[in-house]
């Protein structure tokens, strides 16, 4: 309970932390950024690990002139890309297997319901899937163990990754500044997070519904 409770609080007060952490190691923020961006996307055992939030945060303190918005920009894609190219192989190599249980700390109920995710979406779900946590980290994975071609997961993969960095960093730098933003930091966070699952939230509901009326 006490880790929740210190993660809940590292994601919803990260500008501030990213902030002494610039003040203390100035350009090896960069580093950290490409880590934690690279973990959450790469391995499917750090879902959890701030995305969306991060980005934006790191976008506002770009505007401030802390980090450079450029580098920032060039490093985090290949952060996610790198990441979910790793993720991809990791899942070819593991293959079936990884529904068995075996894997210590990955939940079946995640990969299942990505699985489900490219049934209904296919290729465009290693796009779609950047905007969505948890089944940001494991899209490729599964995608990997279901062999997709990896000529196309490399488009999806460099398209997703482009998308989703550009616009959490970008948001964050045009607005991340504003006075209503900078004084309600932690409900806009909020709110990000809340966007990005409801596409997770919305197929639970209605596969929750379809799962009633056929008991019925």
């Amino acid at each position: 309970m006490d880790a929740l409770i210190s993660l809940m609080s590292l994601i919803l007060h990260f500008d501030e932390h990213l902030k002494t952490f610039i003040q203390n190691y100035g350009t090896w923020t960069y580093a950290l950024l490409f880590i934690i961006i690279f973990c959450e996307t790469g391995l499917v055992v750090t879902p959890f690990l701030p995305g969306d939030s991060l980005l934006f945060a790191a976008g506002a303190l770009a505007a401030l002139g802390d980090l450079n918005p450029l580098w920032l920009l060039g490093l985090l894609i290949m952060a996610a890309f790198a990441g979910d190219t790793v993720n991809y192989w990791v899942g070819h190599y593991v293959g079936e297997r990884a529904f068995e249980g075996y894997i210590p700390l990955v939940k079946k109920q995640h990969l299942l319901h990505t699985q489900n995710f490219y049934e209904k979406y296919g290729g465009k779900t290693i796009i779609l899937a950047r905007f969505i946590p948890i089944v940001r980290t494991f899209a490729p994975f599964v995608a990997g163990i279901g062999r997709m071609n990896y000529g196309r997961f490399i488009t999806y993969n460099i398209v997703g990754g482009v998308m989703w960095v550009s616009l959490f960093v970008l948001a964050g730098f045009f607005f991340g500044n504003l006075a209503f933003v900078q004084e309600n930091f932690s409900v806009v966070v909020l709110v990000i997070i809340f966007i990005s699952v409801l596409p997770m939230l919305f197929e639970l509901v209605k596969h929750r519904l379809s799962v009633s009326k056929e008991a019925v």
